[in-house]
């Protein structure tokens, strides 16, 4: 099991996942998202602090779920309690950074455009 696959570990889980949930389907191109829910506001309203580079979640969310036990699914390695996302960001310029909490970045006009191609149960593999 690679260590990006353990919780805690900020790292991106490989193997086999579904989209286990479609987020923000109706919501305009750079909406925040806060636990899942619009905030109402455009990523560029938000304002910026605190230590490193903070990391929004915008436009759309695709919940990954983990489809191998003890992989990436079950106690201590679970893609879905980890809350891992394919997401938009407002810091498009760092994409292929490692950046996120273990989530897939793309650029919010990318992520809209595969939001609108995929649906809840298709399968995702994630490699190195």
């Amino acid at each position: 099991m690679p260590p990006s696959n353990v919780a805690n570990s900020l790292g991106t889980p490989r193997g086999l996942h579904e989209i286990a949930e479609r987020i923000g389907g109706d919501q305009p191109a750079g909406m925040v998202f806060k636990s899942r829910i619009p905030t109402g506001r455009h990523y560029s309203e938000v304002e910026e602090g605190g230590p490193g580079p903070m990391n929004l979640i915008t436009s759309r969310i695709l919940w990954l779920r983990g489809l191998e036990a003890g992989i990436n699914q079950g106690d201590g390695v679970d893609t879905h309690s980890r809350y891992i996302y394919i997401h938009g960001t407002q810091r498009e310029e760092r994409i292929g950074e490692p950046i996120s909490a273990g989530c897939v970045l793309m650029r919010n006009r990318d992520i809209i455009e595969l939001y609108d191609q995929v649906r809840a149960g298709d399968l995702v593999w994630i490699g190195d």
